[in-house]
């Protein structure tokens, strides 16, 4: 039973706003807006958030009704709840960018954080910098004074505080992205380059960009949601969320303009993120989009669902030690005590996360998820089973096959790209294997990765997956 909320233990009034938020959602409202509450209530400070929603104008209208206040249940043994005030706002684009802009150029903001997915922010990973074709990259190219996505915000906003001798906010990206900051950075300064190259010189050259790592379950909000916030504090609260209790913010700690005590939420400031990152992406993320495309096909509609099935809970098991083995020593971290942790946090029987949420977007998930550590693995000699294993399903799922689950939308930016390659002919792995930026060239030429890929997924094909899985355990 949940327990009764927990109200502010500061005054929401008596503190400014210092930081502007991009991708006003669910996750953002349980871990940063939640680590920014704690560090209000511990140390002060003019640190509130102004959320951004960059196209909806439902998440801001439900918080602007409210103060800014919502209710954030908390799932474990128990139950708790909060009520979160570092929201000072929320903005929406839908009323144009001329607010948002305005707020990321106040010389009150001193950072900028997102957790808008990957897909919103056009980088090409091939060259470390933006994608000149994603739609929202090429329009703030064409008219880069009036921008409207994330790129060109920023780069937009950066350009008026240099303009005016203000300096300039830190970008810190939580999106689950390896090496976000780096990623974030390089996409940014590209962008500036192909208008202004001088502005591009003074971003590289002055603005800060910490990589992040952000660990939260946090599933779709629900009407159970609502009416639990509803009976806890007495009125609706149509922005309440839930999440898991375990959380963890591990975060590099470049901050020329200062930044919260966010380590009173939690937050764990180191010199390099990336070995936190990998453990995050290959384990947790990497086990939750092989059981989610498993899952789903099982017919399995929770993750909790899926630890209570023997075979597909000994499959999740072996990919999450399959995947720990991959990384070097991470100071503080015991992985077989995470792998323990993380079966626990799957099994949560109060956190209602759906595989089919987890499995969309699967072509920005799976080269970080699945195919960099199936490439580590390769290095060192370990068996790729387990991630051809998670890329079968993901074909499997890609490839619409319905004989075993009615039909779904493949919901992802690359859906018609993969149509048609799979309308041409030919094989479903070879398919989706050629489609550039997605499996590694030297993983899909690779006989002991294609065997054991091709061998599942023609059964995942032809056999309900019910029964895939059951061999597949039982071989273990």
């Amino acid at each position: 039973m949940t327990q009764g909320p927990i109200q502010p233990a500061y005054d929401p009034q008596a503190h400014g706003t210092g930081i502007v938020h991009l991708g006003l959602g669910a996750f953002h409202k349980a871990h940063q807006a939640a680590c920014t509450d704690a560090a209000l209530a511990a140390s002060g400070g003019d640190w509130r958030i102004i959320g951004v929603s960059l196209r909806s104008r439902a998440a801001v209208d439900a918080l602007n009704g409210q103060d800014g206040r919502f209710t954030l249940i908390e799932r474990g043994e128990g139950g708790t709840a909060r009520i979160i005030a570092s929201i000072a706002r929320g903005l929406t684009g839908a009323d144009g960018m001329g607010p948002i802009l305005a707020a990321m150029t106040a010389p009150e903001c001193r950072i900028v954080t997102l957790t808008v997915t990957e897909k919103a922010y056009g980088l090409d990973r091939a060259t470390g910098g933006c994608d000149p074709a994603h739609p929202a990259v090429a329009a703030d190219l064409r008219d880069p004074a009036h921008p409207t996505g994330v790129l060109g915000l920023l780069v937009r906003a950066l350009s008026v505080r240099r303009a005016a001798g203000t300096a300039p906010f830190t970008v810190l990206c939580c999106d689950n992205l390896p090496s976000n900051g780096r990623l974030l950075r390089g996409a940014v300064v590209d962008a500036a380059r192909r208008t202004d190259p001088a502005l591009a010189d003074w971003i590289a050259a002055k603005v800060a960009f910490p990589s992040s790592m952000v660990d939260r379950i946090t599933p779709a909000a629900t009407a159970e949601t609502w009416a639990e916030a509803a009976a806890l504090t007495g009125r609706p609260d149509p922005a309440a969320v839930e999440t898991e209790a375990f959380h963890q913010w591990v975060i590099e700690d470049d901050f020329p303009l200062g930044r919260p005590d966010w380590e009173a939420g939690g937050a764990i400031f180191v010199s390099d993120v990336t070995p936190y990152e990998d453990m995050k992406l290959r384990m947790l993320n990497g086990a939750h989009s092989m059981l989610a495309y498993a899952g789903f096909h099982a017919g399995h509609r929770f993750v909790r669902d899926v630890i209570t099935d023997p075979a597909l809970s000994r499959l999740v098991l072996r990919h999450l030690r399959a995947a720990g083995a991959t990384l070097g020593p991470l100071p503080g971290i015991d992985i077989d005590a995470y792998t323990d942790r993380l079966m626990r946090r799957f099994a949560n029987p109060a956190i209602a996360h759906e595989t089919f949420q987890i499995a969309m977007d699967g072509t920005e998930k799976m080269p970080q998820r699945i195919f960099a550590p199936a490439l580590a693995a390769r290095a060192a000699g370990q068996d790729l089973r387990p991630f051809a294993f998670a890329a079968a399903a993901w074909m499997r799922h890609v490839a619409g096959a319905t004989h075993d689950t009615p039909p779904y939308d493949l919901r992802d930016p690359r859906a018609a790209e993969m149509r048609a390659a799979l309308g041409a002919g030919g094989s479903v792995a070879a398919a989706l294997s050629a489609l550039p930026g997605i499996v590694p060239p030297a993983l899909a030429a690779d006989p002991a990765w294609q065997a054991p890929l091709r061998e599942m997924l023609e059964a995942m094909l032809t056999t309900p997956m019910a029964e895939v899985l059951h061999r597949e355990a039982a071989a273990i």
